[in-house]
Parts: structure tokens; sequence; C-alpha cells
């Protein structure tokens, strides 16, 4: 277990609590701003059958992507602050999952953005972010598993732009976005595009979301408008030592079918996720996702053995154990099955092609504070805040 390095708990002003006969005056902690310094480091070794070749990425590359050695998924570093008018947060990364999902020259950027606050309940922020959409999130720390679905992988990872953040009670969260493109930092055509992402908490166990993104990310000299409508819903279930995690995505996008594109092509994919806690340190989990792309848009198109020109379909199934020897760390041991569609030959093992990759992958990570120094007052309760700060 990693201790902290440093951390301070700084008081900067004190109100004293005056007493007259039989009257005194109440007191409150007002927290006044945060800043923190975290960290969080993955590591592992995994193990494909698709031979792609020594320290090459393998196919739907995002966590423990190299076969047979051992690699460094991330090591980050994050930066926050949050005061009563201003936040921001920064955050960079370095490894295997910066290398192979985000973009040069931003890769070892994984988020860095600051915001203002409008109105009670009401803020703005600006500059990159990570992705908004999907039911997944991106690290072996924050999810079930330590692997994505190829549907995830297929969803964007980064955006940059403008967000509006409404959180009206404690339980709603709306967020709407001003993008410059999908998975783009910077724009490629000068078409701006939207987001949304709402979540909303039914009780202390079962909550729902829904996320989606529309826009046209056409190249800027195209004479085809290819707008495309992304729509994700997911619903996540915790209870006692059962936790569960489905979810599903569905997208359109005008004259993209391979045909003639002129015509609107369509893409689905759906994951379950089941957790148990078998033990106070050890759980079990299993997933189960698919994956269909047929005009290719989102995925790649390619001849199969029949010499269609197709798009990706394909199932797949994952069985993991995970060990937490503290809190803040955890040791993964993964197996995941892939299985595409009857003609897809796109996997190959000892020279031989095959529509078929087992994987198998060990993870073990950690998370640690490596600074957090909150700014507090003391209040009476009675005295309005103006008053106080005169």
């Amino acid at each position: 277990m990693i201790r902290s390095f440093t951390k301070g708990i700084l008081v900067t002003a004190t109100a004293l609590s005056f007493l007259s006969p039989g009257k005194s005056i109440a007191q409150k902690v007002d927290t006044v701003s945060t800043f923190s310094i975290t960290g969080y480091i993955d590591a592992y070794y995994a193990y494909y059958t698709d031979s792609v070749g020594p320290g090459s990425y393998q196919k739907f590359p995002t966590t423990s992507p190299r076969s047979n050695t051992p690699g460094l998924n991330i090591a980050q570093v994050s930066v926050q602050y949050a005061g009563q008018k201003l936040r921001g947060m920064a955050t960079f990364h370095y490894g295997d999952i910066a290398n192979s999902t985000w973009a040069n020259p931003y890769n070892n950027i994984q988020e860095a953005h600051i915001g203002f606050k409008v109105c009670n309940k009401l803020w703005v922020d600006g500059g990159f972010f990570r992705t908004h959409f999907g039911t997944e999130l991106l690290t072996p720390a924050e999810n079930i598993t330590s692997s994505v679905t190829v549907g995830t992988y297929h969803e964007p990872y980064y955006e940059s732009g403008l967000r509006l953040n409404w959180d009206p009670t404690a339980k709603l969260s709306v967020n709407v976005y001003l993008l410059n493109g999908y998975n783009q930092f910077i724009d490629n055509n000068n078409k701006k595009s939207v987001g949304l992402a709402a979540t909303y908490a039914i009780n202390e166990h079962l909550g729902i979301g829904y996320t989606n993104y529309i826009g046209d990310d056409a190249a800027p000299n195209s004479t085809i408008k290819q707008l495309r409508f992304h729509n994700n819903a997911f619903l996540n279930y915790q209870k006692n030592k059962f936790r569960m995690q489905i979810g599903g995505d569905y997208c359109l996008q005008q004259n993209s079918d391979i045909a003639t594109h002129s015509k609107s092509a369509s893409m689905y994919s759906a994951l379950a996720t089941f957790r148990y806690q078998c033990a106070p340190k050890m759980g079990v989990y299993v997933r189960g996702e698919m994956f269909s792309d047929p005009e290719g848009y989102m995925s790649t198109t390619f001849l199969d053995s029949k010499g269609k020109v197709t798009g990706y379909k394909l199932m797949g199934y994952t069985a993991g154990a995970e060990f937490k020897p503290t809190p803040e760390s955890y040791i993964k041991l993964e197996g995941r099955f892939l299985q595409m569609d009857n003609d897809q030959y796109i996997y190959y093992y000892n020279g031989v092609a095959q529509n078929t990759r087992f994987e198998i992958m060990l993870n073990g990570g950690i998370t640690f504070d490596m600074l957090r120094k909150v700014t507090t007052r003391v209040v009476a309760e009675d005295e309005s805040e103006e008053s106080l700060t005169k």
C-alpha cells in the first residue's frame, strides 16, 4: 500500500461564537476549495492467439494490447482544482492505452479543461475531455473487467469543445456538449458536433443513463453528407455482493452503405457484465458482448472468405477474477474469446487464418493520493455569505 506523500487541511477563516444569555449562534464548516494530485499505474502480461508480430498491437487495441510480453497499460497523474466559482482538471498519461487509442500530438493528454460557475448548479467547461459516451469506462481500475468490448473500442475515447453541466438534484446529472468531432481533438472539417449525457439514480442500487453524438465528420473536400447519430443507453445495478452492468449502442450514418454510398447504414452493439463478491477481497465476473457493423463505416471494410466486401460482425465472452489486496489496488486475471462471423477470417495463428481469437491477460494496478489540500472556513448558519465576506 502506498501512503499519501502529503496531506493537509488549511482553515482560512474562523467565525467566533458570541454567546449571549440564553442564545448561541450555530456554526458550520463550509468548503471553499479543494486541490488534489492523484496517480494511477496499471501493468500487465497478455497472450493472444493472433500472430501480428512481436511488440505489435493486436486488433481492437485498448487494454493490454501486446501479446506474450509484459507491458505498461498506463501511468497517469491527475491534477484537480474545485472552487466555488472556478474548477479545472488535467490528466497526463503514458503507456499502451495512451499510445494505442489517443491520437498524436496530444496522445499524452487524457483530459485538460477549465470551467466556471454560471449560476446555482450550472457550470460551463472548455478544453479536452475524456469521452462522455458509452457504457464502459476506459481503464481496468474503473471497469468491472480489464478489457473493454469491441463496441466500446469503436466509441470515442476523447473529445474537445465546450460542456454545459447541470445537476438539478443529487439524482440527476445532465451534460450538453459542443464538439470538434467524433474522437477528435482538432476539427477536421469546420462542422461542429453536439452530444448529450444524462444519468439518473433511481435509488441507491439502480441507475440508468443515455448518451449520444450527432455530427458530420466527412472529409473537408467531400461532397457527400455523412451525418452520424450515435446513441447509447445503459443500466447499472449494485446490491450487497452483486453488481450488474447492461448497455447497448445504435448508430445511423447517412450515405454510408457499401454498394451505393447513397443510403444510411446502421451499426449496433451490446454488452452485459455481472460481478459477484465471493470473499472480502475476491470477486469473479463474466461478460457477454456483440458487435455488428455490416457496412463497415465504424470498423472497416474487407474481403471475407467468399470475396464479399463487408464490415465486422462478432460475438465475445469474457470471464475473470479480481483480488484486491487493499482498497486502492487490484490484481485481475481474465480470459476472453472472440468469434467473428462465419466467413470473416481476420485473425492469424501459426500462419493459419481463423475467425476466432483467445486472449488471456493478467493486470495489476494501484491508485494513490500524492497531495490533497482542502480550504475551509467556519461560518455562522444564520449569517449570509455576503455579510461574511465584506
